[in-house]
């Protein structure tokens, strides 16, 4: 299958690297609380020594850095520890990934961030995966990102494909280098019958200027960057690649409902220590992240940004990213076939 123009740009991509649902929700709740008293009985166990380094692999005011600044504010009300929150922007997240595992495993620098660490991996840029960390909990969830787009061009899924079919190669998907919503589209693709030009455009703000523009004719995004183009009619989303749908989400069908078996990993946002972190350390965030999603106020300001609250486990994330892995991996060998 194809991988047009992006293949020779994830190869530069690696070399600049070298060089340089519901039930989902329902249960976030009902886990803080049920764990908060436990939590409060181990937080002396183990204390951070300095300010707490969050390392984001995007840049400000997006989904993943506004969610973790909910997290450094409600964990210093709880904790009295300072946290700071470390934009680290770059190829595909490795410029973040590579700050943390060079850092000190004291506990007191940790990646928060989704997928990125795995697709990474699997597009060639490094060469380590989730593998490379000792993982802690997991804070937030996005549903896997849905399909977007212009609704006076195609008024929903069934035309778009329909569109598609008849003029393979021709319809343009934005997606980014390296990311996941590479993977995404060329399973797409394949669960759909169609085949798209799959264009790299950048960041997140250029693919809503490109799908708003009318240079593309697809765009995958969470629903945080489109909400406010759907209330005004200039987007619309013909579908969720999601094994049911979400509070968040609920007037958007799952492409399953309508008839594409597509599900894709949704973005879970956990947080990723250097690999010898002391697993005291580990417990400690895991008590506090469960102290911080039982807070009513903390759980507001997180849905506020049309974002889930969720908790996983250290253990739980673990097994969590090994799927995404495994999931996006598959797609990734069947594009060499």
């Amino acid at each position: 299958m194809k991988k047009k123009v992006l293949a020779a740009a994830i190869a530069a991509c690696a070399l600049a690297v070298t060089a340089c649902g519901e039930s989902a929700e329902s249960t976030t709740t009902a886990a803080a609380s049920d764990n908060g008293a436990a939590a409060e009985a181990e937080a002396g166990a183990w204390e951070p020594e300095t300010t707490v380094s969050i390392v984001v692999p995007a840049g400000a005011g997006g989904d993943t850095d506004l969610t973790a600044r909910i997290f450094a504010e409600y964990a210093k009300r709880i904790s009295g520890h300072d946290f700071i929150v470390v934009n680290a922007n770059g190829a595909a997240g490795s410029v973040a990934a590579n700050q943390v595992l060079e850092s000190a495993p004291d506990g007191c620098t940790f990646l928060y961030g989704h997928t990125l660490v795995n697709v990474a991996n699997i597009a060639g840029i490094t060469d380590y995966n989730y593998t490379a960390f000792k993982l802690g909990p997991t804070f937030a969830k996005n549903p896997a990102q849905q399909l977007w787009v212009n609704p006076e061009k195609y008024a929903d899924l069934d035309a778009f494909i329909e569109a598609a079919k008849a003029a393979p190669g021709q319809l343009k998907a934005c997606t980014e280098v390296g990311a996941y919503t590479y993977y995404e589209l060329q399973e797409f693709e394949k669960a759909a019958g169609i085949d798209l030009d799959l264009v790299d455009v950048g960041s997140n703000s250029d693919k809503i200027a490109a799908m708003l523009s009318g240079q593309v004719d697809l765009m995958p995004a969470a629903y945080l960057q489109c909400k406010d183009y759907m209330e005004s009619g200039q987007l619309v989303s013909i579908g969720a690649p999601t094994e049911e749908r979400y509070d968040l989400i609920a007037d958007i069908p799952t492409l399953k409902e309508q008839g594409v078996d597509m599900v894709f990993p949704d973005l879970d946002y956990s947080f990723y220590f250097p690999k010898e972190t002391p697993d005291a350390a580990i417990e400690w965030y895991d008590n506090l992240v469960q102290q911080v999603l039982a807070d009513p106020d903390a759980q507001e300001a997180i849905a506020n940004l049309n974002v889930i609250p969720y908790y996983l486990s250290p253990a739980d994330s673990e097994a969590n990213d090994e799927n995404v892995f495994n999931t996006i991996s598959a797609v990734a060998e069947s594009l060499e076939q």
